[in-house]
């Protein structure tokens, strides 16, 4: 198929466009990457990485590099609100995988990690541009550009987020992300030497938890139910030790040291998601990450899912013999693993607010990541 897919246009330099651009380079299609953004980069504190995430990432060609750069560990510890152990969660893989079942990284991190791949296998990317229109026939996609310029492809592939631009153009009346009734805080911190592996503390009236980044460091999260409100920035750490008030052990070391935290290292946004029908094309024009299937980060998924996308689209560029079954093989393999992680995640954040037993919020996550960790 490969020999009829020859050039694609891919929107959007994040995670998922990224990894398209590696997969799709390794078999020799020529890629061209935009990003509206001029400042390419990525902001945030962490992201948590699962075991198939990692098998992706190994897939993809860069666990190396999140050996070296990130943290890859085993299981998940399970606390109350004063820190005290309740039960440790598995994080099953196969036995003959090549990876470890948990990991942590800081997002600028796992950017530069996958930017240094996309640059060295030659695939141009052009910043502070977007897509003004599509028109498609069936040889392929003309495309003009958010500065006047065109250009002609034979597939393009929307992975520019939550709030796609290629979304609304292919798909006018698509759902609208909605906010799911939570926000996150989340904060990067030094790890203690008791931190070893991720680790939740449950029963209190938020979610909290760390996950490690790195050798030396971790970022916590706090999930919390609440109306979609502005918070100064000034007021982060104070409004966030607030929260932290009934919360002991090392929890309570966190909140006392607040006060000696820049409030630029602290970040606070409310999650929202939507649900796509499938299929997730318009004739040439294929939506991946984000753009298709966003997800809150209660399953830690969001990102593998993205990665996964790309690797399972290369694959079926290889084995296809027309776009149209590509696109179909893509969703078959797809959309039910995607609505796993989506549903399971949504499922998760109604527990929380519900503040459910412990026992009914880890056996989601326990069900979950055991179907994840099956080959893609």
């Amino acid at each position: 198929m490969t020999q009829t897919v020859k050039k694609v246009l891919i929107v959007g330099a994040g995670t998922a466009g990224m990894s398209a651009a590696i997969t799709l380079r390794r078999i020799g299609v020529e890629v061209d990457m935009i990003d509206i953004n001029p400042n390419w980069g990525a902001l945030g504190a962490g992201l948590t990485i699962t075991g198939p995430t990692l098998r992706a990432l190994h897939q993809l060609g860069v666990y190396a590099d999140m050996e070296d750069e990130a943290y890859v560990g085993e299981g998940i510890q399970v606390c109350n609100t004063q820190g005290e152990p309740l039960r440790t969660l598995d994080t099953p893989m196969p036995a003959d995988s090549p990876t470890k079942g948990s990991g942590g990284i800081m997002r600028p991190t796992l950017h530069g990690i996958l930017a240094r791949h996309v640059k060295a296998a030659g695939a141009p990317i052009r910043l502070g541009l977007s897509v003004e229109a599509l028109e498609q026939d069936d040889a392929g996609v003309n495309v003009t550009f958010s500065d006047g310029s065109q250009g002609r492809y034979d597939i393009v592939l929307g992975a520019d987020g939550v709030f796609s631009r290629v979304r609304g153009l292919i798909m006018p009346d698509a759902p609208k992300p909605e906010y799911t009734g939570q926000s996150c805080w989340r904060l990067f911190l030094e790890r203690p030497a008791s931190i070893k592996r991720r680790t939740y503390f449950l029963g209190g009236p938020y979610k909290v938890g760390f996950s490690p980044v790195s050798a030396t460091h971790m970022y916590m999260f706090l999930l919390e139910r609440t109306p979609q409100v502005f918070i100064e920035p000034a007021n982060f750490h104070s409004e966030l030790a607030k929260r932290l008030e009934s919360y002991g052990g090392v929890l309570a070391d966190v909140r006392d040291s607040l006060g000696e935290q820049d409030n630029a290292d602290i970040n606070f946004r409310p999650l929202e998601i939507f649900s796509l029908p499938a299929p997730w094309y318009r004739g040439r024009v294929l939506l991946i990450g984000d753009s298709a299937h966003p997800t809150t980060p209660q399953l830690a998924s969001g990102a593998g899912m993205g990665i996964e996308d790309a690797l399972v689209l290369a694959e079926e560029l290889g084995r296809a013999d027309s776009v149209e079954q590509v696109f179909a093989r893509f969703m078959e393999r797809r959309e039910a693993r995607c609505r796993l992680v989506t549903e399971s995640s949504m499922e998760l954040g109604r527990l929380e607010q519900a503040r459910a037993p412990v026992e009914a919020q880890t056996k989601v996550v326990e069900h979950a990541l055991l179907i994840l960790s099956e080959p893609i």
